[in-house]
């Protein structure tokens, strides 16, 4: 990377502690610059264009050069540049929005509670949890049970939910109250000759085992992405979420859906809870909603929820939550003119066109020497390299072939992102071309056959 000497990269180098980097290579290394994008591309400060196939982290939803969001955002900062949601107030994009979202809601939803990250509405969910169940009456119902290898987010709630140990590592997490259970990857967790339906059959045993041990009166939400993404873009197996959503009913469990990357039509379909027939007491968008220009994260309610959350406000006298900049009306003009393209340029029939190309595509390399599985749906995807694909054997983690991978990826015009065991993520703008998928294909071919012969030219043993 030539970034390292220039003004910028040096900068960035001694000022900028980048997040979800090894600092300390990067500290050697320096970063690349991106200072341009243009439809799916992205350009570095050299010239050097770059298929986005990560639509940043997971996010761009209409690229890199929407001007009609920049618009947006112009025509809103020299209408009302701020203005806040508390004590009775709110901007005036609010209410258009709101009832914006109300309409894409998947299920029935009563309320929406804004933000600025995906994480922030995760936590805030956290909290809501905890403040529904005391106004219940219920104070020892509290515990979330969440699932190995999700992504939540990275404040002290959200993070403590997640189930990535790298999330938790000298931070003392996960918080109290969080109880862990088995990641739905068959590929990867299946026992010997186990067939999917008896791999959920036995996710779902272990999932009331698990309530049934702690107690069901403890055992307040279960969280869950559709389909999880940093943790290895992980799809459920058939069945899985029919008998998960079983269980939480027997048990008076709530269920939060995030959607932070699969919501507005990453799967193909606007929400993950329409593809797998979902019933949320909760849902969390972000990334998409405003395709990233601007931040902004919602978190839906449905209407039990909120009725027993205003009830306990009005004990209380206030509802002691809310961020400065919830409901931000540059955020929502953002977001509203994203929600009128996204039905206005059919940007959902784009990714139902297009998704099977990818995922096509992805399939086909499935019989390479490193790749041991492919899986996806409609815009997200991933390739996991193993050592041994027959015996589903992983390659040593510090061996770093995910990240030679990246690395060439990146040489031949291509971002893409590797995920905790040498897994390759895939999730491009949702406006890619058919031309542009096949490029990102073929760039990915290029990248597989450097790292094959790096690997082979390793001495032997060395997997």
């Amino acid at each position: 990377m030539t970034s390292k000497f220039s003004s910028a990269g040096q900068s960035d180098v001694r000022h900028h502690l980048h997040p979800y980097t090894q600092l300390r290579d990067h500290e050697r290394d320096g970063p690349l610059v991106i200072v341009r994008g243009e439809g799916v591309q992205v350009f570095d400060e050299n010239g050097k264009a770059y298929i986005e196939g990560m639509a940043g982290l997971w996010c761009a939803s209409l690229g890199f050069s929407e001007k009609r969001l920049a618009e947006a955002a112009y025509k809103q900062m020299n209408t009302l540049p701020y203005y806040h949601s508390f004590s009775g107030k709110v901007p005036g994009p609010v209410t258009a929005l709101v009832e914006a979202m109300i309409k894409w809601a998947p299920v029935p939803m009563a309320r929406v509670l804004f933000a600025n990250s995906g994480s922030e509405s995760n936590d805030t969910a956290f909290k809501l949890v905890r403040y529904y169940n005391n106004a219940r009456g219920r104070p020892l119902k509290k515990k979330i049970i969440a699932r190995n290898k999700g992504y939540h987010g990275v404040t002290a709630a959200a993070a403590s939910m997640s189930g990535l140990a790298t999330m938790h590592q000298n931070f003392d997490l996960p918080l109290p109250g969080i109880v862990r259970v088995s990641c739905p990857h068959l590929y990867q967790f299946g026992l010997p000759g186990e067939t999917e339906a008896q791999f959920v059959e036995r996710l779902a045993t272990e999932l009331e085992d698990t309530i049934l041990r702690e107690g069901p009166e403890t055992v307040a939400a279960f969280i869950a992405e559709p389909v999880q993404g940093a943790g290895g873009v992980i799809v459920p197996p058939a069945g899985y979420f029919a008998r998960v959503q079983a269980i939480l009913k027997k048990y008076d469990i709530l269920f939060l859906v995030d959607e932070v990357i699969t919501g507005f039509g990453r799967l193909g379909q606007a929400f993950g809870t329409q593809v797998f027939d979902l019933k949320p007491d909760m849902i969390t968008v972000a990334k998409m909603l405003t395709s990233a220009y601007v931040p902004m994260s919602a978190l839906y309610l449905t209407d039990e929820i909120y009725q027993t959350i205003a009830d306990a406000s009005a004990q209380i006298g206030v509802f002691g939550h809310g961020y400065t900049y919830s409901g931000h009306p540059l955020a929502c003009a953002v977001a509203l003119e994203t929600l009128r393209i996204y039905e206005a340029d059919k940007v959902i029939g784009n990714v139902q066109k297009v998704g099977p190309r990818l995922q096509q595509g992805l399939q086909k390399l499935k019989g390479h020497p490193l790749v041991g599985d492919a899986r996806g749906l409609g815009l997200i995807g991933a390739i996991e390299l193993a050592a041994d694909p027959a015996q589903r054997k992983p390659f040593d983690p510090k061996r770093g072939v995910g990240a030679y991978f990246v690395q060439r990826a990146q040489a031949h015009g291509l971002i893409v992102r590797v995920l905790m065991g040498d897994v390759i993520a895939f999730s491009p703008p949702l406006i890619i071309s058919e031309a542009e998928i096949d490029a990102l294909l073929a760039r990915t071919e290029l990248a597989l056959a450097d790292t094959l012969a790096w690997v082979r030219a390793w001495p032997t043993g060395n997997a």
